[in-house]
C-alpha cells in the first residue's frame, strides 16, 4: 500500500539530489540524543550528525560525470511525429546538442529541469536548429510519441521564439536503448515501484556536434552565461562571436562545479606576455632615443668645422 508519507518522503528526496548528492545526506532524519549523552560524532561530520544510508528507492540515483565520453549514436528512438530515428540524426559537426534526460509524466523535478532550461536559453543569441539542438529523452519507456509531441509544443510556446521548432526533439524508445544513452552520460535513476514514478537526479548536458560529453550542469536553474560559453566551447569555435572565443580564453570550465570561472593559469600566461610587451616597448623607445641623440652629438663637431 502507497502511504502518503512514502511518496512524500521520495518526492522530497528525489527533489533534495538537484541540490546535489550531501543534501540527501543532510536531509536524513537525525533524531535527538538522549539527556545526558553526549551526540555521536559520525566519520568525517559534525558532531551530532549521523550519516545515514540512502533508501532503497534512491540508490544508485546520481548523475556521474563522465566528460569526454562519446555516446553510441546508433540508437534508435522514437521522435515526438512517431518517426523512427537515431540519435545521430541529431548530431551534424560543429553544431552542439543540449541533451535532457527526464520523462513526461513527472510530477515534479522534470517540469523544473525543462523550466530552468528554457530560462536559461531565453537569452541567448543563438537559435536551436541554427546554432545547436535540443534534444530530450524520456527514461519512461511507456510514454508515447503523442506525450512527447504536447510536451514539446508546451515548452517550445514558452520559449516563444517561432520559427525553432525543428531545432527541439522529444523522443521515446524502449528501456535497452534508454538504459545505453543513460550509462554512456552517467544519469542514474530508479523507477519506485511504490509511487510508479521515477527517481532521478537533475541535469543537463551538453555534447559536441561528434556526440562527445563536454559539459555537465547540474541543478534546475542554469546560468545563462554557462550555457552560452558551453554552447561556443562544445562547437570548437563554428558558434559564437569573437567575443566568444576572448570569454573562453579567460574562463575554464570547472567540471566539478558545473560552471565557468577564471582560467587563472591562462591570465597569468597572458599578463605576463603582456607586461614583456610593455617592457619591450619600453626599452625600444629608450633605446632609439638614446641612438638618436649619439647620433646627434656626433653631428655637432661637423657643424663648428
Amino acid at each position: 500500500m502507497i502511504t502518503a508519507t512514502h511518496r512524500a518522503r521520495v518526492s522530497l528526496l528525489t527533489a533534495l539530489l538537484a541540490l546535489g548528492p550531501g543534501a540527501v545526506t543532510h536531509a536524513a532524519e537525525v533524531p535527538a540524543p538522549r539527556a545526558g549523552v553526549e551526540p555521536s560524532r559520525a566519520e568525517g561530520g559534525a558532531p551530532g550528525e549521523r550519516m545515514e544510508p540512502l533508501p532503497k528507492e534512491l540508490e544508485g540515483v546520481a548523475i556521474t560525470p563522465k566528460l569526454g565520453a562519446r555516446i553510441p549514436l546508433d540508437l534508435s528512438f522514437v521522435d515526438d511525429a512517431g518517426h523512427a530515428v537515431t540519435l545521430g540524426s541529431y548530431f551534424t559537426k560543429g553544431r552542439p546538442v543540449l541533451l535532457n534526460l527526464g520523462y513526461y509524466e513527472c510530477p515534479m523535478l522534470c517540469n523544473l529541469v525543462l523550466n530552468g532550461m528554457v530560462e536559461g536559453i531565453k537569452v541567448l543569441p543563438f537559435v536551436p536548429g541554427r546554432d545547436y539542438e535540443i534534444v530530450v529523452v524520456s527514461i519512461n519507456p511507456s510514454e508515447s510519441p503523442e506525450l512527447a509531441r504536447a510536451k514539446k509544443a508546451s515548452y517550445v510556446r514558452s520559449f516563444g521564439r517561432p520559427g525553432t521548432e525543428d531545432g527541439w526533439h522529444f523522443l521515446t524508445g524502449r528501456q535497452p536503448e534508454i538504459d545505453a544513452l543513460a550509462r554512456a552520460v552517467g544519469f542514474g535513476y530508479q523507477y519506485v515501484p511504490q509511487t510508479r514514478e521515477y527517481a532521478h537526479a537533475a541535469g543537463l548536458f551538453m555534447l559536441s556536434g561528434e556526440g562527445t560529453l563536454s559539459h555537465l550542469l547540474t541543478g534546475i536553474q542554469f546560468d545563462p552565461q554557462t550555457l552560452r560559453l558551453a554552447v561556443v566551447d562544445a562547437s570548437n569555435g563554428t558558434v559564437g562571436s569573437a567575443l566568444d572565443q576572448v570569454l573562453l580564453f579567460c574562463f575554464h570550465y570547472d567540471a566539478t562545479a558545473g560552471r565557468y570561472g577564471w582560467a587563472a593559469e591562462r591570465l597569468m600566461k597572458a599578463g605576463g606576455a603582456l607586461t614583456a610587451l610593455i617592457l619591450g616597448s619600453v626599452l625600444f623607445t629608450l633605446w632609439n632615443r638614446d641612438r638618436r641623440r649619439t647620433k646627434a652629438a656626433a653631428r655637432k663637431p661637423d657643424a663648428h668645422a
